[in-house]
């Protein structure tokens, strides 16, 4: 493991302002995608999508990379050039998602704990042959009466860390990402506790298998009401509780943040991230930025709607949200950039 060259990868994907763009969904998720706006989930369909989405010009001045599935990254779009490819000319640093899913914990009713560590040494050297520079792993923590549990917390955590370690032994850096539901009834109150507690356990379990944290981004969820919660707390408390949450639980040697947008709007992760690295000061001690997929791909995929002809103007719409959440990591949206374009 080289710790300089984990140490840069990971500082180009977060630096800047620049965000990553997350594509990993896994087919039957592409599909869903794809039938919300009328369009066939096949093979040439889903390339032609994600080709749409890797080769729009300009997208590197505000993407630093994006998160492939297992079939993009093995896949070439219509003219024969292999998708990591097509990302490295247009300036971005293929990444993988690894995970096998969220699978029911055994002996913990409505919780999940995600698997994938079986194999994936060799899996790891593979793809490193294939273009990727990172990798990604998503856990899920679901807030409701008594949960999470002790088994959850420890469970996904362990796994986060065994897999960031196998990531910098093959030269790959690693997104942790413990992602706390935004579903449920709880208030930021319970969201706040929740994320601390999650956190608090990840980066223990980083530590005990000496993982090189310089090396690595923290995928991270903001702390929210949830979706079916009575109240909803404005931008300025969500950034507030956000940001008190990280600076108390993320080591100040992480190399970045990405925030999952996590079912909020396009408009309002957007929002969220800019009044958090609004808030920010000086001694926050690490770049804060985005890792979103609907809330960067849905104005584009609406447009597109499989129609070769709309794919010009749907490529315009993803730079376009890209570099609104590229201002936002910078602190400098506004309201009036959106509704000009």
């Amino acid at each position: 493991m080289n710790q300089a060259a984990l140490e840069t990868i990971a500082q180009d994907l977060v630096g800047g302002g620049r965000g990553i763009l997350a594509i990993d969904e896994s087919t039957p998720t592409c599909g869903k995608r794809l039938a919300d706006v009328g369009v066939d989930n096949t093979d040439d369909n889903r390339r032609d999508y994600r080709a749409l989405l890797l080769g729009a010009a300009g997208l590197s001045e505000s993407v630093s990379g994006a998160i492939l599935y297992d079939e993009t990254i093995r896949t070439a779009d219509a003219g024969g050039t292999p998708f990591p490819q097509v990302m490295t000319d247009n300036g971005m640093i293929p990444g993988i998602k690894v995970d096998t899913g969220a699978k029911d914990l055994a002996g913990h009713p409505g919780e999940k704990v995600t698997e994938g560590l079986d194999g994936l040494r060799d899996r790891l050297a593979e793809y490193y042959e294939m273009g990727a520079r990172f990798a990604k792993w998503r856990a899920v923590i679901t807030i409701g009466e008594g949960i999470p549990s002790d088994g959850c917390y420890e469970g996904n955590a362990h796994a986060l860390a065994r897999y960031a370690a196998l990531c910098q032994e093959a030269g790959i850096v690693p997104i942790v990402e413990p992602e706390v539901l935004y579903d449920g009834e709880h208030d930021i109150d319970r969201c706040y506790e929740v994320t601390c507690e999650t956190l608090v356990r990840l980066f223990a379990h980083l530590r005990s298998q000496r993982v090189h944290l310089p090396g690595l981004i923290l995928k991270a969820s903001m702390v929210l009401d949830a979706k079916d919660c009575p109240q909803t707390s404005d931008v300025a408390t969500v950034a507030e509780y956000t940001l008190r949450c990280l600076k108390n639980t993320v080591p100040a040697t992480v190399s970045g943040i990405a925030f999952l947008s996590g079912g909020q709007s396009d408009v309002l992760a957007t929002e969220h991230l800019n009044e958090i690295n609004r808030q920010a000061d000086d001694h926050t001690p690490w770049p804060i930025t985005f890792s979103y997929a609907r809330a960067l791909q849905g104005p584009a995929l609406k447009h597109w709607a499989g129609k070769p002809e709309n794919v010009a103007e749907a490529q315009r719409l993803l730079v376009h949200r890209a570099a609104m959440n590229s201002a936002a990591a910078r602190g400098e949206y506004r309201a009036d950039q959106d509704q000009a374009a």
